[in-house]
């Protein structure tokens, strides 16, 4: 094919010009981002400004070129722009999320749709940028990667309007999976308990941070054992919007999933003997992190106290440090000669006594406190991983015979008083 940039430009239409011109200040300020703010350094950094800027380009050129051998060019064009402008969105400024799982109950419901917005913590440039649009980890009906790992780009996020705030609720990718990139991690959803540079305990379920009492989220909910001399009623507790629970007929009685409101309903339930809340005293429960029960016997309601680190902080190494900083050290600040021998940390063989963190860190927890895998498993959330924050609720629609329900045709299943709630 016959090269010639002056004539090719040309061929182009004028909505085509328009697309290419910004398209391409736009991968311009990237690079240059790329170049001047982040590790990328010169040779990756022109290679991804390079990449896209060709292939585009190409694209361009394989269309107008062939511009009567080719039936619906216009409508490939409308679709190549549609494409590259709802990605740009994605990336750069809002993003929609589904709720999958009722971590966050009754805060998030499963089934809420919501918008996440990337502006408000600084959208944060792809790190694995060559990748198929819309798919987040694997290519739809085929299977195998969404994404190549060809071109990898190290963390940077664009200006925000602000920094993460205690009891926003984040967007993140979930810290604990290693199998993909960074970007490309599974995405969960908690609301920020703790902000780096902030001390978090929790004392019989109550949260305390720099030794104050946390705010509980209006419609968080918890696990509590309900002790009655009957049988309820379903229908009954979906009226007081009690989806989960289970009857244990040897202590004849139930472990709910409450909210604060739900408690005080079932307590006017005829029947009902006691509501005790469910508190897990410290012992041995090695799925608590940092895992080491011998030594911090934490659980999931009495836990810590515990530092979240922030940019610049220079940690003291100990016994117990040494475990509860090991990810941080090892994994998310990439020094993998990090190792525990004989109660001491060394890097590259040398033992060490303190470390500077690098990121931001933040301390995660689900609102439906006993159904929810976050922070108390797994640790520490770096800045790297963050995706933005959840704005609004814009569709919910309840599953289908959800808790052993009655069948419901779509229309009735959908949520008519959640769509464009605020989410706080």
């Amino acid at each position: 094919m016959k090269i010639n940039l002056k004539e090719d430009w040309k061929l182009l239409s004028k909505r085509a010009a328009i697309f290419y011109i910004a398209f391409s200040v736009i991968n311009l300020i990237t690079f240059i981002l790329l170049f001047t703010q982040t590790d990328a350094g010169f040779v990756s950094s022109i290679i991804y400004y390079l990449f896209w800027q060709v292939a585009i380009w190409v694209y361009y050129m394989f269309r107008y070129k062939r511009r009567n051998k080719m039936n619906g060019g216009e409508w490939l064009d409308a679709a190549m722009f549609a494409v590259i402008a709802a990605t740009l969105i994605r990336t750069f400024f809002i993003e929609a999320y589904q709720i999958p799982t009722s971590s966050m109950e009754k805060s998030l419901l499963r089934g809420d749709f919501l918008f996440v917005s990337k502006m408000n913590y600084g959208p944060r440039v792809p790190m694995t940028p060559i990748s198929f649009p819309f798919v987040h980890q694997e290519l739809p009906i085929i299977g195998g990667k969404a994404y190549s790992e060809a071109l990898k780009l190290p963390f940077y996020r664009l200006p925000g309007f602000q920094k993460i705030k205690n009891n926003d609720v984040v967007v993140f990718n979930y810290p604990g999976e290693d199998d993909f990139p960074v970007d490309k991690k599974t995405n969960y959803i908690k609301r920020c308990i703790a902000i780096a540079g902030d001390s978090l305990s929790i004392k019989d379920g109550k949260v305390y941070v720099n030794n104050k009492l946390a705010d509980v989220a209006v419609h968080g909910q918890t696990s509590y054992r309900v002790n009655t001399t009957n049988v309820l009623d379903r229908r009954t507790l979906e009226k007081i919007d009690v989806s989960e629970y289970g009857y244990n007929q040897y202590l004849a009685g139930y472990e709910m999933w409450m909210t604060r409101y739900n408690e005080k309903e079932i307590a006017k339930l005829p029947g009902v003997i006691e509501i005790l809340p469910g508190i897990d005293k410290k012992g041995n429960y090695p799925e608590i992190f940092p895992h080491i029960p011998e030594q911090l016997p934490w659980s999931r309601d009495n836990y810590g106290s515990i530092y979240v680190p922030k940019k610049g902080d220079v940690l003291k190494l100990d016994s117990k440090t040494i475990w509860i900083y090991k990810d941080l050290i090892k994994k998310y600040e990439g020094n993998e000669s990090y190792a525990i021998e004989n109660g001491k940390a060394f890097i590259d063989g040398q033992e060490i006594t303190e470390y500077q963190v690098q990121m931001d860190y933040y301390f995660m927890m689900g609102d439906n406190r006993h159904r929810s895998a976050d922070s108390r498993y797994w640790g520490f959330v770096p800045e790297d991983h963050v995706v933005g924050k959840a704005l609004f609720i814009w569709m919910s629609i309840e599953q289908d015979g959800i808790y052993g329900g009655r069948h419901k045709n779509i229309f009735s299943r959908i949520r008519w008083s959640r769509l464009f709630n605020r989410i706080h």
